[in-house]
């Protein structure tokens, strides 16, 4: 790996322990808004309950944990470049009491594991933000046993996504920041129809396909949404943190003003897109 891919593997390893704690707080709504995408991802592997399954990306432990508990005589491993997050995945396996699934940090793009190790692989939101994307694929594809099945999520596209861009696109329409490189790693960078399918083929995976998931962010209020958005995604922190008290103020009115023109009410639920890609060794 050269050293522009190991700078933005380094970043990602910093951004996501920094914000472990934002993601233990909100984990349970978390996971409810991502049930679906963690659901079909599971209907795809077809699994077996001896299966050996790579959880890659793993964070807080989902989709593993509840693949762990399918999977009853078999193991799971969860990996992530972020030890904090993994240590919360390690606390939610205890506090389930499922015992057959072990954590690992590691880096998709260096994969730690024998050729033909896994019966299935699974990845939920991790893509995007892989340095490498033909490197990850490929080394996802050593791993995954002949006849094996991979089954991963990428979010669709901006517009089919409300709940990133109440705020993403409210920063963007107040604030000069600047634009992002060609392939750098974020939310919408896999959103293109088939371009994950064509990753699969290119590392030798079969019987390819895709299926579109949506979901909703239901929450009890739009200052509980600017909460949790402002204590879980970095870019947007990242960005509030060049803005004076005025332009926080400012945006955050701007935000709340777009959720209740859409949602018509007090009531917060925001819809969210993703694809569910999935292919065979």
């Amino acid at each position: 790996m050269d050293q522009q891919l190991q700078e933005i593997r380094e970043q990602q390893k910093a951004s996501w322990n920094k914000f472990s704690s934002g993601w233990k707080k909100w984990d349970d709504l978390v996971t409810q808004f991502l049930q679906p995408m963690g659901d079909e991802i599971i209907d795809q592997l077809h699994l077996k309950a001896s299966d050996a399954v790579l959880d890659i990306a793993g964070g807080t432990g989902e989709p593993g944990l509840t693949i762990a508990s399918i999977v009853k005589n078999g193991k799971v491993i969860i990996t992530d470049l972020a030890e904090e997050m993994l240590a919360i995945a390690a606390e939610n396996a205890t506090r389930k009491n499922i015992t057959n699934v072990e954590t690992k940090v590691c880096d998709v793009c260096e994969l730690p594991f024998a050729d033909n190790s896994f019966d299935a692989i699974s990845c939920r939101f991790g893509y995007m933000f892989f340095p490498d994307l033909l490197l990850a694929t490929r080394e996802m594809a050593r791993v995954l046993k002949p006849g094996g099945r991979i089954a991963v999520s990428v979010w669709g596209p901006p517009e089919k996504n409300f709940w990133v861009t109440a705020v993403g696109g409210t920063i963007n329409q107040n604030m000069q920041l600047d634009p992002p490189p060609p392939g750098a790693p974020g939310m919408f960078r896999c959103a293109e129809p088939e371009m994950i399918q064509g990753l699969f083929k290119a590392a030798g995976l079969k019987q390819t396909g895709e299926k579109e998931v949506n979901s909703s962010l239901n929450l009890e209020s739009t200052e509980v949404y600017w909460n949790m958005m402002t204590e879980v995604a970095a870019p947007f922190v990242a960005a509030l943190s060049k803005a004076d008290a005025e332009m926080k103020t400012k945006i955050k009115g701007e935000v709340f003003q777009k959720i209740k023109e859409k949602m018509g009410s007090d009531t917060v639920s925001l819809n969210g897109n993703a694809r569910v890609i999935y292919g065979v060794k």
